[in-house]
């Protein structure tokens, strides 16, 4: 008996997801390039379709989200039943975890992984075994090294966040042929859109023919939904059933379905979207280079960038100097890279702004 409700074993163990931060105290409109938002905004087609839905909001969504599982089945040559829809990919991890690891499991990711995997791991009473990455790469020996007995899931992002580094479809398939059959492997595809890398496999193929493999998507990034919080996952049918008996009702609402669809058929949109990281990423990353700072290659709409841990130009200096100008970055301390900033890709303007602003920064000091 206590005096008072106490959570189960764990939760108070787990670290809270923290944002990048989106203001500046004394900066009236910062730019926010701490989040791996769609600096273009979001589909024409898209805010219109939101806005269709203005007279419905006392309905409740259709909970399968019948017409948004037919269009990204449609879209990507995927079975309609074999796809699962969250709010938002975070939710995703969660089922996951609460259908797959109990007391006692335990799951894998990289060191550097996103921390939704962790929170989802935590949350369900497992172990987090964090695997060492070679070069802000997950390394596949290092990630089988963890594996075990009660080993449940294996969680990897490709490409990956805070890092942008991918794992080719090579390294992929062999992970999965030395894994149990009873482990999941989930391959979040967050970023899967901006790769560009020969090598990357987007994880389609694996799942349909393996009985253990979840891909989880999503209309955050390239199609600048953020807000609306609209995942989802493309998995076995039996997983995906299973799976649904727990996820709650009516979890996508009527605005995020219909600007889903929508945004999933503005093309030039997309290509848009596309075409300013292809242009502007690796411009960035080449001027940063000239800086005298370290980038880590990125498959991604960001930027991943090394500071030096001289007294005054260390990742934390960089950050209060780069936000006293109004342009926000985001630090990875809580990833275990406190030397990094990560920088999304914005409009020219933008990414001319953050370098100027540090080679002021990385200049002659008085």
């Amino acid at each position: 008996m206590t005096d008072r409700p106490l959570p189960k074993p764990g939760i108070l163990q787990i670290s809270p997801y923290v944002p990048g931060k989106a203001a500046v105290e004394g900066v009236a409109h910062p730019l926010k390039l701490s989040a791996n938002e769609n600096i273009l905004g979001s589909s024409p087609a898209a805010r219109e379709a939101f806005a269709s839905a203005i007279d419905e909001l006392h309905l409740y969504p259709d909970g399968r989200c019948n017409a948004l599982r037919e269009a990204i089945g449609a879209r990507y040559g995927l079975e309609p039943e074999n796809l699962l829809f969250g709010c938002g990919s975070d939710e995703i991890f969660q089922l996951i975890g609460q259908t797959f690891i109990q007391p006692g499991d335990n799951a894998v990711q990289g060191e550097h992984g996103f921390g939704a995997f962790a929170i989802a791991t935590r949350a369900a009473g497992g172990e987090v075994r964090m695997a060492r990455e070679v070069d802000l790469r997950i390394d596949v020996d290092e990630v089988l090294d963890c594996v075990d007995e009660r080993t449940r899931v294996v969680w990897i992002a490709n490409p990956a966040n805070p890092t942008g580094t991918v794992v080719g479809g090579s390294e992929i398939r062999r992970l999965h042929a030395a894994l149990p059959a009873d482990v999941v492997l989930v391959l979040d595809g967050a970023y899967a859109e901006f790769a560009e890398d020969p090598d990357f496999e987007d994880g389609v193929d694996l799942v349909r023919n393996a009985s253990n493999v979840i891909m989880t998507r999503t209309f955050s990034k390239l199609h600048g939904l953020a807000a609306l919080r609209v995942g989802w996952a493309y998995m076995p049918a039996e997983m995906a059933e299973a799976i649904d008996r727990i996820r709650l009702p009516f979890n996508v609402s009527i605005p995020g379905q219909r600007a889903a669809i929508a945004a999933l058929a503005d093309e030039d949109f997309q290509a848009r979207s596309l075409e300013l990281v292809r242009t502007w990423r690796p411009w960035l990353a080449q001027q940063l280079g000239g800086l005298g700072l370290e980038t880590t290659p990125s498959s991604a709409n960001f930027v991943l960038a090394r500071f030096p841990q001289t007294p005054g130009r260390t990742a934390a200096d960089a950050d209060a100097f780069l936000s006293a100008r109004g342009l926000i970055p985001r630090r990875v301390t809580g990833y275990g890279l406190p030397d990094h900033l990560r920088i999304t890709i914005g409009l020219e303007e933008h990414n001319r702004a953050v370098i100027d602003a540090l080679a002021d920064f990385m200049g002659p000091r008085p």
